[in-house]
């Protein structure tokens, strides 16, 4: 049930923005470290590929679990456990070497934060006001990007070498716990299980969900490994790290105002707009290449942009579906985020073997590429 009063409406968006903040910027930390460590102990990109992938088979398989787990055990409850089960093996990854065991260590960490986005999202959509839920879902955007925009920033300043960014990481990500333990009472409780199974809600909204996969592949692929790209342009790593960064702040910039566009125009030519510009600027990359702030200032409007198959996808969610089944289509959304998170790394990660300069710029373009396709093909039906 959403808050009926103000005071608690302040208290849920604020658990619910600290979580997204939190999460984010140790997502945004851990995905170039982690590759940046693995690439200094030898391994190869198509490894450092695979290996994130594995985040994507958990963001895959976990939504299919959260709505029965959350009404098995409270959603408040089960969104301070995740949170403390990514704060633990955010620091885990320090203490193990074994490259097998990285790979369960990948399972865990993003299993957690997939149960943590599925249940703060639903969590938000409960709370917006139905005329202003585009906006609140660009406001909530912002946060995950300024977190998103802070987590390279802080690995410029911690290295990737050593206990340090790791012990920044986990306690980062322990911080969104005090305010939901505080806010748990307003998080809603999910009484009646989903009207569909997840496939169900892909096919009653084809684009929203195909976009965030695009979304996903390009996002998880990219935040591992443009700083690999930036490297193999002749980039030192604090520069390199500048790349995502450029997106980051990109991301914090644009969000509110797309969620404002979702609000008050066609949210599926929003997306098709939205995927255009995903092609244009990932194609672009290798042509600004030997200019950096030409690259920056691409990447800044590139990334701000692609960012909008979420914030639009997830509001035309929340218009179409209510209660459980806005929880059920919430956990579906978030799978296909996860089917790009487990394709995206792994066709990334070749493509940068495959042609250092130009083979990462040039998947990434054709994901976005693949959905705009898929827009032009399914809009005459109007299934969002």
């Amino acid at each position: 049930m959403a808050p009926r009063d103000d005071r608690s409406r302040v208290l849920a968006l604020t658990a619910i923005f600290s979580t997204a903040a939190t999460v984010a910027t140790g997502l945004a930390l851990g995905l170039p470290l982690l590759a940046l460590v693995l690439e200094a102990r030898g391994v190869s990109g198509t490894l450092i590929g695979l290996n994130t992938a594995v985040a994507g088979l958990a963001s895959l398989l976990v939504p299919l679990f959260v709505t029965p787990l959350a009404r098995m055990f409270g959603a408040a409850r089960l969104l301070i456990g995740s949170i403390a089960v990514v704060a633990a093996t955010f620091w885990a990854f320090r203490l193990v070497d074994d490259l097998a065991m990285w790979f369960v260590l990948r399972a865990l960490f993003h299993g957690a934060l997939t149960i943590a986005f599925v249940v703060s999202e639903f969590w938000l959509m409960t709370v917006s006001p139905p005329e202003k839920r585009g906006l609140m879902v660009g406001i909530y955007a912002t946060v995950f990007s300024f977190g998103l925009a802070a987590g390279p920033i802080v690995l410029s300043l911690t290295g990737s070498e050593g206990a340090l960014p790791f012990a920044v990481g986990a306690l980062v990500l322990a911080g969104a716990l005090a305010p939901v333990w505080i806010a748990g009472a307003t998080c809603p409780r999910l009484e009646h299980a989903p009207t569909h199974s997840p496939v169900g809600y892909v096919v009653a909204a084809p684009i929203a969900t195909l976009g965030v996969l695009a979304f996903g592949a390009v996002e998880s692929g990219g935040l591992s490994f443009l700083p690999l790209w930036g490297l193999a342009t002749g980039l030192d790593e604090t520069r390199a790290a500048w790349l995502l960064t450029s997106v980051g702040l990109g991301n914090v910039l644009l969000q509110i105002p797309i969620g404002l566009l979702a609000d008050r125009h066609d949210k599926i030519r929003l997306l098709a707009l939205v995927s255009l510009v995903g092609v244009v600027g990932a194609a672009a990359l290798p042509f600004t290449a030997e200019n950096l702030a030409l690259t920056l200032a691409v990447l800044f409007v590139w990334g701000g942009t692609i960012a909008g198959l979420y914030t639009v996808g997830l509001s035309a969610l929340a218009d179409r579906f209510a209660g459980s089944d806005l929880a059920g289509a919430n956990a579906a959304f978030v799978a296909m985020y996860g089917v790009g998170m487990l394709v995206g790394p792994a066709a990334i990660g070749v493509g940068l073997d495959l042609a250092p300069r130009t083979g990462a710029p040039m998947v990434m373009a054709a994901f976005f590429a693949l959905h705009l396709a898929a827009v032009v093909v399914l809009a005459p039906r109007r299934r969002v």
